[in-house]
């Protein structure tokens, strides 16, 4: 499995930048662009027994660290691939994450549905 971006590897704090996919070394790991990786890794998982409130205010804040992050994108498919079922990965909690992949599953069902559907009508009509 592959390691948290967001780990406790203390790294100079640098202004993130968008770096387009294209232009980014497409043999470096993503999360090696992760901004997280500069952060405490408490930011995004959370302590055992934590407050409701103080849950709500850690993920914002870490929700706002990715959402400057140059591969927000990629640690969320990440996350949604693996499944990561703990923490914020690429601006989503959980929580978030359980809904995204519930509704990939009903659209995915929808879809092939629809497909064998329309291969039933394309079968009756020939």
């Amino acid at each position: 499995m592959l390691q948290p971006p967001h780990s406790s590897l203390k790294v100079a704090a640098v202004p993130a930048q968008r770096v387009p996919a294209r232009d980014r070394d497409q043999d470096a790991p993503w999360h090696t662009e992760a901004v997280c990786r500069r952060d405490e890794a408490g930011l995004f998982f959370a302590p055992s027994k934590e407050p409701t409130a103080a849950r709500l205010s850690r993920e914002e804040a870490a929700k706002r660290v990715c959402a400057r992050c140059p591969v927000m994108v990629e640690c969320r498919e990440h996350a949604l691939l693996q499944p990561e079922p703990y923490g914020v990965w690429g601006g989503l909690t959980a929580a978030e994450r359980r809904v995204v992949l519930a509704r990939r599953r009903r659209r995915d069902m929808e879809l092939k549905k629809a497909a064998r559907t329309t291969a039933g009508h394309i079968a009756q009509a020939g």
